[in-house]
């Protein structure tokens, strides 16, 4: 799995969450929205890898996680992510939403509200997650 798999696993995933969320399979379209950003922030991860250069351990270790803030983190976006949610309050809004999603989400059910309110703070198109991690991947 290299970078350019990640992006577009990360896109083809928040395409099926619209698709889900548009047949009223909330539970499945919260999920997997979560899941386009978890690999979209992946795909940031992989940007960082040099192709010859012997990854570090740490970065490694925190890469397998599906916690969408320590993803940023070891994708070395905490200080964008800072510096976004301080300039837009939007922004701030969508990520506070974002964030809380879990693989463990799963197991849940979810109203299509939340469901919505999940998939429309990724695609907001001027304050979107999904418009942010695009400019990092």
């Amino acid at each position: 799995m290299n970078r350019n798999d990640l992006r577009e696993l990360s896109l083809i995933r928040f395409k099926e969450a619209k698709v889900l969320l548009q047949n009223k399979n909330h539970e499945g379209a919260y999920y997997l929205c979560g899941y386009a950003i978890e690999c979209g922030l992946k795909a940031c991860i992989a940007k960082m890898t040099k192709r010859h250069d012997f990854p570090d351990k740490n970065t490694v270790n925190e890469s397998y996680t599906h916690d969408l803030t320590k993803l940023v983190k070891a994708a070395g976006l905490g200080l964008e992510l800072d510096k976004e949610i301080k300039n837009a309050p939007a922004f701030k809004t969508n990520w506070s939403i974002v964030r809380d999603w879990s693989e463990a989400s799963r197991y849940k059910k979810y109203t299509e509200k939340e469901a919505s309110d999940l998939l429309s703070a990724v695609a907001d198109k001027k304050h979107g997650v999904m418009k942010w991690l695009k400019l990092h991947w």
